[in-house]
């Protein structure tokens, strides 16, 4: 499918037809994810291209059931630092990815949307978009919400993947899902080598116990970029992956109490 032509695509608009539909409080969705290395047979396009995906999908569903609904342009760079060692990454730092989603969201409560998501991709995102999606709250005063796709239904994750219980790194998760969505872009051959004893090596959790933070680069871990076993991955897992996180995703936003629950007692 062309996403760049789809009726639910925020550009593929005319802007009178967006102002109609800012006056219908359409949802507007931004897919939001990174351009960084995923081991040796997946593209660097994963974590963009998964959280557009999702995006796409779950709007297909609400739109199905008469939900006004748009997805923007993917922001395609994100909080990837920790991959860099292993080339193949273009990231970003807090303050320009506070800048970047502060102008898209901006630009749209002055177009008139109110109900803004972003769809994330990446788990390096997470946190910082926490604190940015908290500060443009109080500072816009709209319910601005984030998520990450594939942690909006962790049922699924576990029951449908078959060598881990959660979406790791270039791992069966994303792997399936990119064979499910890029089919010509998953290099074959490299599936073999892309799992492996290095993969096991401890984060800092693991070593000290839990609610620790220190920072370390992904290869402190994982020598070959991967965590997770990319050869358990099939296209039918991925299938099954994408389908059940648009569901859940699709659910959350249509709940009302999502976007009428107060931020503040003084709003």
């Amino acid at each position: 499918m062309d996403r760049a032509a789809s009726p639910l695509a925020f550009a593929a608009h005319t802007a009178p037809e967006l102002r109609d539909l800012a006056a219908r409080d359409a949802i507007v969705l931004i897919p939001f994810g990174a351009t960084e290395q995923h081991g040796p047979h997946l593209p660097v396009m994963v974590d963009h291209r998964l959280a557009t995906e999702a995006a796409f999908r779950a709007a297909g569903i609400l739109d199905e059931g008469g939900h006004p609904i748009l997805v923007t342009p993917t922001v395609w760079t994100g909080f990837s630092e920790h991959h860099m060692e292993l080339g193949g990454t273009i990231t970003i730092d807090y303050a320009t990815l506070h800048g970047l989603i502060r102008g898209i969201v901006r630009s749209l409560v002055r177009g008139g949307f109110r109900r803004i998501c972003i769809v994330n991709g990446h788990g390096g995102n997470i946190a910082p978009l926490t604190v940015c999606v908290s500060e443009l709250t109080v500072e816009l005063r709209i319910p601005l919400v984030s998520l990450t796709y594939y942690e909006t239904n962790d049922t699924a994750t576990r029951t449908i993947l078959t060598t881990q219980s959660a979406v790791l790194h270039a791992c069966e998760a994303e792997t399936a899902m990119i064979m499910a969505s890029e089919p010509a872009l998953v290099r074959h051959e490299h599936l073999p080598t892309a799992h492996g004893p290095d993969q096991d090596r401890p984060e800092i959790e693991a070593l000290v116990g839990p609610k620790v933070f220190r920072w370390q680069a992904l290869n402190a871990r994982a020598r070959s970029g991967v965590i997770g076993n990319a050869a358990a991955a099939t296209p039918q897992t991925g299938e099954r992956l994408l389908t059940a996180y648009a569901a859940r995703l699709a659910e959350i936003l249509a709940t009302p109490a999502l976007w009428e629950a107060k931020a503040s007692d003084h709003w």
